[in-house]
């Protein structure tokens, strides 16, 4: 539980949240590339694919932007609700026992009773929380971060096809760049999450490949 409940806890994405927002944003575009066909493929028909996986991908960028901010809004105001349920009960294990639910459980599990007693008696001398949430300018930076990533994630795939004329060319170049920007989440996935970032590379490209496979079966 934060000590200030005015606030959202969202910071601008951390290096968890941009690895996802990058894969989602891969795999939406790796959709249209790995499903086009390149065998009777002219100008006209790489312009359209491109149109497409551009305005796919800032379609999806919004929606996710969007989801992003009612996440904030969803988190802050439980924090709110929970700020005031401390506040209002009279009874100690009752508060402490709040406090231990709004807390990581390994952190909660190491912490002494007079610690909970001293963060129930702060949260008690906090100004009155407001009485909804509200999006804060972090909040609104981060979403468009999510935007960012979604759709700019786009650009080195389809790069490609914009400066080589040979479509099948142009598809395997993408690939390569696609499967390159995979490994390399994965790798960041991997160090922030405390695997071996090299097995975690490898998993990812699999992964992404095989997620944009079921993509495509399913009609994606």
């Amino acid at each position: 539980m934060p000590d200030d409940s005015t606030k959202s806890r969202k910071r601008l994405l951390d290096p968890m949240e941009r690895t996802s927002e990058i894969l989602f944003g891969l795999i939406m575009v790796l959709t249209f590339t790995c499903s086009f066909s390149v065998a009777d493929a002219g100008r006209n028909e790489v312009r359209k694919m491109l149109i497409t996986a551009l305005g796919c991908n800032l379609a999806w960028g919004i929606i996710d932007a969007v989801f992003y901010l009612m996440g904030c809004l969803g988190e802050q105001g439980h924090n709110i609700l929970a700020l005031r349920a401390v506040r209002k009960t009279a009874d100690r294990a009752e508060a402490h026992r709040m406090i231990t639910d709004a807390m990581p459980p390994v952190l909660a599990s190491v912490l002494p009773e007079v610690a909970f007693e001293a963060m129930r008696e702060k949260l008690n001398r906090l100004p009155e929380p407001p009485a909804h949430p509200r999006l804060a300018k972090h909040d609104w930076l981060a979403a468009f971060g999510v935007f960012l990533l979604v759709f700019l994630s786009t650009f080195p795939v389809v790069i490609p096809f914009l400066f080589i004329h040979e479509a099948r060319l142009a598809l395997r170049v993408s690939n390569a760049v696609a499967i390159a920007m995979l490994f390399m989440a994965g790798y960041a996935f991997g160090r922030y999450s405390g695997f071996r970032p090299g097995r975690v590379a490898l998993a990812m490209v699999v992964l992404g490949i095989a997620m944009v496979g079921i993509t495509i079966v399913f009609g994606g």
